[in-house]
């Protein structure tokens, strides 16, 4: 039987892919790229075209294998295909630390980069580096027991992490409310409405069925007037995968999050870190647990004091104490008073294909690109949707694509990921990239196309900014193109940095016209919507400082922290920079994706870190013009295209001309430093 996921020469054929095809395939390549290592180690003077050059290319070979696997995996997830994928993640994680922990290649790399130091370029010298330093972090240099010990902790982890993300999935979609009361939905929009009594038809149900995806959540906390159900919406989202809440115990995460953190803290102590925090800093811009509380803590003490005015002001509008899940709802009625703006009223004016012709127009003014849809790519979903990037001489440089909608079976939030990353290696042909960009936006309805809210814009935006890192990539080799190599804490600043032009007037034109009229965002309108941009910047800080110093001091405890010190560690942090008390029943920790199951452990502050870096590199351009072409192909050529091949601190100044500044972030939150 052939297996579509074994032929990589072209993009994947999600109509023949099946969960029975991911074992297999993993197992086959892995052998395929043993088998290959063996025959490199075995010359009698490797160089870096005869070694790092082919295993390079078994790795992406192997990359390639996966991703179609890991994307079905989030974005179409069965129990047939859950159970495939956890076949596969242990078999990576053996086969990963297995090659981490070849000494006999490592020493080959080592003597690569001396041998041939003056023949290499600076791109080769930090792909023998990133390898090098990968070769001590996956315990290279461990005795034996410890070696065995640390490979078996990454199966262990690999696995819980998936455990963690698949429970808080199962705990979302076993959640909805069913409402009969017309009088109980008052305030929620109509789109809402529509896709609820949807919902209920579907199953054969009178009335609404609400369900507990994150738009339905978002718009129910924001628009609902019943407080009770609010408090209800609130309560199934933030005690979701938990021991409390509507579904306590039946997928609880707390023993699984006590777990992760037990095995991660043991893998630092064994590669001889004092904490998991210390070990994550090993592959981060920033260099110690110090510097970065300290960064963190310089932040709270400009933020912190603006959220709790702004917190006051709040309650003084509300006329009353309010709780956790009153917040939105407040903040969206002062905000209207304030502005005559709201999010949901402005939803006619940015409807999803105007949205991305202007988002793909603004790519070309900036790095000439053209961008068009192909309709003969195979695609999983009739959501998705594949288009093709040409450069300004007309030559194709990659691809991406879109799967914009929530739906079941479908992970939360937006990400953009890897398909194919960038190669051209020695004689071989060039590999163009190509990448994903997953968002769970409001579906289409009533024969309209999806309408965005502002804050989808700025999400989408997000997204792009990854994607162009990632398929802009000028970077041969594939462990140091697009965003690989990069610092976790750098890795946000081209996705921070596209958001900027979302909130600019010449740029507001290009992504708005109404749905029925076309006609363009009144100037008015335009206006009370950019002043909303400092509205509630302090408490939208705090909350992001609260999650990343909970994260960073959980993971730079000296001792690996169970469920007590869990709680622990998050109520100090909400006593200093907390400005919202949640009830005691919150359990938003057990749902934290980002920290427990994704990239983001004890580097859950490279989002403020990159937004320092973000708003200082936008200051270059909104001096010189957004759509500079000088300044972006500056950026462009110091910044975007160089992926992980060159330090991050240096390609900064080299755009910018100094270190960063976080005067500009300050400012454009409306803060005092």
């Amino acid at each position: 039987m052939s297996n579509p996921l074994l032929a990589t020469a072209d993009l994947p054929d999600y109509r023949t892919i099946r969960p029975a095809h991911a074992e297999p395939a993993i197992r086959a390549q892995l052998q395929s790229n043993r088998r290959r290592l063996t025959e490199l180690l075995s010359q009698p003077e490797p160089t870096f075209a005869t070694l790092v050059e082919p295993f390079e290319e078994m790795q992406h070979q192997l990359n390639q294998v996966f991703a179609p696997i890991g994307h079905l995996n989030a974005v179409a997830n069965t129990d047939e295909l859950r159970a495939a994928y956890n076949v596969c993640l242990p078999l990576l994680a053996e086969y990963q630390t297995e090659v981490g922990q070849n000494d006999a290649l490592a020493r080959a790399y080592e003597t690569i980069k001396q041998r041939e130091a003056d023949r290499l370029t600076a791109a080769q010298v930090r792909v023998l580096d990133f390898a090098l330093r990968e070769f001590e972090l996956a315990g290279v240099r461990l005795p034996a027991g410890p070696k065995d010990r640390f490979k078996a902790l990454m199966q262990e982890l690999a696995q819980l992490q998936s455990r963690f993300e698949e429970q808080v999935l199962d705990a979302t979609q076993a959640w909805s409310r069913q409402v009969a009361d017309p009088d109980l939905l008052t305030g929620l929009p109509a789109h809402v409405l529509e896709r609820a009594a949807a919902a209920a038809r579907a199953l054969g149900r009178e009335g609404w069925l609400l369900k507990l995806d994150q738009p339905t959540y978002v718009a129910v906390v924001t628009h609902a007037d019943a407080a009770s159900l609010r408090r209800e919406f609130y309560e199934a989202w933030s005690t979701r995968a938990s021991d409390q809440g509507p579904g306590a115990g039946r997928f609880d995460n707390g023993p699984v999050l006590a777990e992760i953190l037990r095995l991660r803290h043991e893998a630092a102590t064994l590669l001889g870190y004092a904490s998991y925090a210390e070990l994550s800093l090993a592959t981060k811009m920033a260099s110690t647990v110090p510097e970065v509380v300290s960064f963190l803590e310089e932040l709270a003490g400009s933020y912190v004091p603006a959220a709790r005015a702004e917190f006051a002001a709040l309650e003084a509008h509300a006329g009353r104490p309010l709780q956790a899940w009153d917040v939105p709802y407040y903040a969206d009625k002062l905000q209207q008073k304030l502005h005559s703006v709201s999010e949901e009223a402005l939803r006619p004016w940015f409807p999803l294909p105007r949205v991305l012709t202007g988002l793909y127009a603004i790519a070309e003014r900036l790095y000439g690109l053209s961008i068009h849809e192909r309709e003969d790519v195979p695609l999983w979903h009739a959501d998705a949707r594949y288009f093709e990037i040409r450069n300004r001489d007309g030559e194709v440089v990659g691809g991406f694509y879109t799967d914009l909608y929530a739906r079941d079976q479908k992970r939360g939030g937006a990400w953009m990921g890897e398909v194919v990353v960038r190669k051209r290696l020695g004689a071989g042909a060039a590999v163009r990239p190509v990448a994903n960009i997953v968002c769970n936006f409001t579906p289409p309805s009533a024969g309209q196309p999806a309408l965005l809210t502002h804050t989808d814009v700025l999400t989408l935006f997000h997204e792009f900014g990854h994607a162009l890192h990632h398929l802009l990539t000028r970077i041969d080799y594939p462990s140091v193109a697009g965003i690989n190599g990069v610092p976790w804490d750098a890795v946000e600043l081209p996705s921070q940095l596209m958001e900027h032009w979302a909130w600019r007037p010449e740029v507001l034109p290009l992504v708005s016209a109404h749905v029925t009229t076309g006609e363009p965002l009144p100037a008015e309108v335009l206006e009370r919507l950019l002043g909303t941009r400092t509205f509630h910047a302090g408490l939208a800080a705090a909350r992001q400082l609260e999650f990343a110093l909970f994260d960073f001091r959980l993971h730079a405890r000296a001792q690996a922290a169970g469920l007590p010190a869990v709680h622990e560690v998050l109520d100090a942090v909400r006593a200093q920079v907390g400005v919202v008390r949640p009830p005691a029943w919150n359990r938003f920790a057990f749902s934290f994706l980002h920290v427990f199951s994704g990239g983001y452990a004890a580097g859950y502050y490279s989002y403020k870190w990159a937004e320092v870096l973000a708003a200082d590199a936008f200051a270059a351009f909104a001096d010189a013009g957004v759509f500079d072409r000088a300044t972006a192909d500056r950026f462009l050529d110091e910044l975007l295209s160089q992926g992980g091949s060159r330090d991050q601190m240096d390609a900064f100044v080299a755009f910018r001309g100094r270190r960063p500044d976080v005067r500009p972030l300050l400012r454009q939150h409306g803060i005092a430093a």
